[in-house]
């Protein structure tokens, strides 16, 4: 029994951090900020016909993790609506994290399947990772994402939209071997 338990308290920490994460307005602007400041991130802010932000992304596990997150959708700077990204994991992991991300999508048709109600990024998907030290990669596929120095070096990873969307991610804290994109699940809550 005591084994299952130091499976699931680092999952459960993770997940009643960002359960406890109230978002606010000034939140969502404050990442997308962080965001505009990495050259790789201004041409997809400039051109996407929409995206969604997820200030805060809790991640943790070991061997059996999971990830949450809220956030809200964009078009053309209105809100659209609220969504949840939640992700289950079984594997060789370790540890926690918490992270922003950003979804950008290329047009209509590809905000149309993300706000569709139940939207999940393949195993062929990846995210650039804008700081220092973050990782990201793709599931089982073996696809990996580039990561850059971080904006002070002038060095940022490019990437482009795939499939018509387009991920970011930004640590904020924690250590976690394994970090991935792949499987995670979103939902879309319309904006009333």
């Amino acid at each position: 029994m005591k084994i299952i338990n130091w499976f699931a308290l680092p999952v459960f920490l993770v997940m009643a951090a960002a359960s406890f994460n109230v978002a606010h307005a000034d939140q969502y602007s404050d990442t997308v900020d962080v965001f505009k400041k990495s050259p790789a991130v201004k041409p997809f802010i400039d051109n996407c016909y929409g995206y969604a932000v997820f200030p805060t992304v809790g991640k943790g596990g070991f061997v059996v993790g999971g990830s949450y997150g809220t956030g809200q959708v964009y078009v053309q700077g209105k809100v659209t609506g609220t969504a949840k990204l939640i992700k289950g994991t079984i594997g060789l992991q370790a540890g926690g994290q918490a992270f922003s991300q950003l979804v950008f999508f290329e047009d209509k048709r590809a905000y149309d399947e993300f706000t569709s109600g139940s939207f999940e990024l393949g195993a062929d998907a990846s995210a650039v990772a804008i700081t220092a030290g973050a990782q990201a990669s793709a599931g089982t596929e073996g696809a990996s994402a580039g990561a850059s120095a971080g904006p002070a070096t002038g060095k940022q990873a490019s990437t482009s939209y795939h499939k018509g969307i387009a991920v970011f991610v930004h640590a904020k804290g924690g250590l976690m071997f394994e970090a991935s994109i792949g499987g995670q699940k979103f939902s879309f809550e319309p904006k009333t």
